[in-house]
């Protein structure tokens, strides 16, 4: 491992992707095809986005939610466009250049991964490592496994994530466990997971990231 190399590893949706709006666009249309009566957005529970999708598909009376996302999944999620935070391109671009590693560990499938990320974003990425490639977080496999590639040490590492799973794979990975407060889960919840420190905006993604080393 490089011993002087510095590396942030970030979370997908909720983190770098805005992706709220497709997520529930998406749970609808699924439902919607699934169960054959028209599900609005606005009919899903309000706390759908921290929810597993087969459970929130279940509770709005789809009888089998995973065969209903083998069919449909893929092909709603992909009629509703994703971008970036405000101020993330620009923060990654900030540690590209100061020469901190960057790298995404994300429970998306790789299939789907190469189609949401925007070409803008990917560029900045020198490792995106999905739920094929790893045990999923809350397991540190992932993070592990992206530091190995980028070839830093866990304590030179900081983890933005917006779920508690990600602050318990963060910390069970050995590196700094950031909650970034604009995603999908209350800043409580993060805290009870254990972050380290939680991060106002999208804006916060940058070089001091690294200050909390």
């Amino acid at each position: 491992m490089n011993a002087a190399r510095q590396a942030a590893l970030f979370d997908l949706d909720g983190v770098l992707l805005d992706s709220a709006n497709q997520m529930r666009s998406t749970l609808a249309a699924v439902a919607t095809c699934a169960t054959g009566s028209r599900v609005m957005p606005g009919d899903l529970p309000a706390d759908a986005l921290r929810r597993p999708r087969c459970e929130v598909l279940a509770l709005l009376d789809v009888a089998d939610p995973d065969d209903a996302c083998d069919r449909w999944w893929d092909g709603a999620a992909s009629t509703t466009p994703v971008e970036t935070f405000p101020g993330v391109l620009s923060g990654l671009l900030a540690l590209r250049t100061q020469g901190t590693a960057l790298g995404a560990v994300t429970l998306q499938d790789p299939d789907r991964v190469r189609w949401l990320l925007p070409e803008a974003l990917s560029e900045h990425l020198e490792v995106v490592i999905t739920r094929q490639d790893a045990p999923p977080k809350p397991a540190p496999d992932g993070l592990h496994l992206a530091l190995g590639r980028l070839d830093v040490t866990p304590e030179r590492a900081v983890f933005v994530g917006d779920s508690p799973s990600d602050m318990t794979a963060a910390r069970a990975a050995g590196v700094v466990a950031l909650g970034a407060v604009w995603g999908w889960h209350p800043p409580a919840a993060l805290h009870a997971a254990g972050a380290h420190h939680l991060l106002p905006q999208p804006t916060s993604i940058g070089p001091s990231l690294l200050h909390h080393l």
